[in-house]
């Protein structure tokens, strides 16, 4: 099965992923990993890769498409797209390479969330430095032993942009390019939604509810 997990910064995206990851074995496709990845790999998308971040350019759609080939030829037990795509353009490429792959898209599942809840919930976040575990002052307060339960690394740290006005600005971004996904996928009949603000194991358990439906 190949999914998409659609929502706005901070939805929770990469922690369910995380979750389909380690109970269903699939496979997380997030683009920045892969771009990293590919940066150190030394093959030839590698070496293209690493030209274009040296520079400071953008990563061309082209590029990224290259990277999700790659990654298709390996197998497994199927796929998530994690912040790809993020526009209609995105959205076409991808379904043009699952084609040519032989493989489908399956389900589209947006994380909603209501904005001010969302606001509140990312300023508070913080993640461990060692292993991505994700904590919240107030829905999953950092062990009073200051150690990660995931590792038991001892830092922990707070994206810059995690803030009131940057977090704004982000959504406003998502609005503007990511958004019209929902409905590209609803033509489809591709897309379902959950509600992204509950516990993160009720929330597994609504994404698990759509996939085996």
């Amino acid at each position: 099965m190949n999914i998409i997990l659609l929502g706005p910064p901070g939805a929770g995206k990469g922690t369910q992923a995380r979750i389909l990851v380690e109970e269903r074995g699939m496979t997380q496709l997030s683009t920045g990993d892969m771009l990293r990845e590919a940066k150190d790999s030394g093959t030839e998308m590698g070496k293209i890769v690493a030209d274009v971040m040296a520079r400071g350019d953008l990563v061309t759609d082209e590029i990224v498409i290259g990277l999700i080939r790659e990654k298709l030829a390996e197998g497994g037990n199927g796929f998530i797209f994690d912040g790809f795509p993020r526009t209609l353009a995105q959205a076409d490429a991808l379904a043009q390479l699952l084609n040519e792959c032989g493989q489908t898209l399956d389900r589209v599942v947006e994380l909603r969330v209501d904005d001010e809840a969302l606001v509140a919930r990312i300023t508070a976040r913080s993640t461990c430095g060692n292993c991505g575990e994700v904590y919240n002052d107030i829905t999953k307060p950092i062990p009073a032993d200051g150690k990660c339960s995931n590792c038991g690394g001892t830092e922990f740290k707070r994206r810059a942009d995690d803030n009131e006005d940057s977090l704004k600005k982000r959504l406003m971004e998502y609005y503007k390019q990511t958004s019209p996904l929902i409905g590209y996928y609803y033509a489809k009949g591709q897309h379902t939604r959950v509600d992204g603000l509950g516990e993160i194991d009720e929330v597994k358990s609504a994404i698990a509810e759509k996939l085996d439906g």
